[in-house]
This record gives C-alpha cells, sequence and structure tokens, in this order.
C-alpha cells in the first residue's frame, strides 16, 4: 500500500525551508521556479541540487538551456516567491536582475545566489534532480531569510 500523499505534505509542511527561485535562461528562453527542495551536495567539486517537477513549466528550459542560478529570497521577497511559483510563463518585469557565468536571471536583493552549470538530471519519481555544477555565487553580509513553515511565509525570530 502506497503512503498517502496527502500525509506526506503534511509531515514535510513542519519542515521549515527557506525559499529560493531558480532561473534560468538560454537558447530555450528564459524561466523560474520557486523552490524549497533544494541542497548543497559536494564541496570538491562545488554541486548544488534542485529538485523540479517533471510538470514544471521551467522544467524543459532548464535542461534545454543546461543552465541555472538559485536565488536564496530574503524576506522582502514573498512577492517573487509567488510570482514564481504560479503556472505559466515567468514574468520577470519589476524585478532588477543581472547574470554572472552562465546567463541565468540573479535576482538584485536576493540574501545569496550560485550560479551551475547543469551537470546531471537524476529520476526523482515525479521530479527530476538536477545536478549542477556552481561556477559563481555570492551572499549578502546581513539580512534576513524568507522562510515557509505549515503553509505560510514565516520570519525567524531574534
Amino acid at each position: 500500500m502506497a503512503f498517502d500523499s496527502k500525509v506526506q505534505k503534511q509531515v514535510f509542511g513542519k519542515w521549515a525551508t527557506g525559499v529560493t527561485v531558480v532561473t534560468t535562461d538560454g537558447p530555450a528562453g528564459k524561466g523560474g521556479l520557486t523552490a524549497n527542495a533544494v541542497t548543497s551536495l559536494s564541496l570538491n567539486p562545488p554541486l548544488v541540487l534542485v529538485a523540479v517537477a517533471k510538470t514544471a513549466g521551467s522544467h524543459a528550459e532548464i535542461q534545454q538551456n543546461g543552465c541555472y542560478a538559485i536565488n536564496i529570497l530574503a524576506l522582502n521577497q514573498e512577492d517573487a516567491s509567488k510570482r514564481f511559483a504560479t503556472p505559466g510563463p515567468k514574468d520577470f518585469s519589476g524585478f532588477g536582475w543581472k547574470t554572472a557565468v552562465t546567463g541565468a536571471p540573479i535576482l538584485e536583493g536576493a540574501l545569496a545566489f550560485v550560479d551551475c552549470r547543469l551537470k546531471e538530471v537524476l529520476a526523482g519519481g515525479d521530479h527530476d534532480i538536477f545536478v549542477g555544477e556552481i561556477v559563481d555565487g555570492g551572499a549578502q553580509d546581513d539580512g534576513a531569510p524568507l522562510v515557509y513553515f505549515s503553509g505560510k511565509y514565516r520570519q525567524l525570530a531574534n
């Protein structure tokens, strides 16, 4: 008997996570999505992973572009998280952004970012796991993270 996916969502809703927007740009076009299934994987070589639903609009763009940036959102970037969480083409208007090595958009005001070249795609059920090699990155010295817990955006207490 399969484990109930509603219970799985309830259980993991109690796992507080940071919020990221994963972006890409290249021959397949610009895209992005909100993600919290993000992990630093290896220091040598520098690798990170992000799990992306196979049905996500930006799934094919990331795979075809061969790159992505993970933007770790600051507390005041809830609007970016919500915009990139909606289905359909992504609208980058109204957001300041720059690029680094790969050309994937890096959102202004993000607490931190890593710019990655896609190294490997692993199957993970209804998601694919995109393993990226970090080719650039940076972090602000201060700022508070946007946190997601129990179905709501939160902030850390001082």
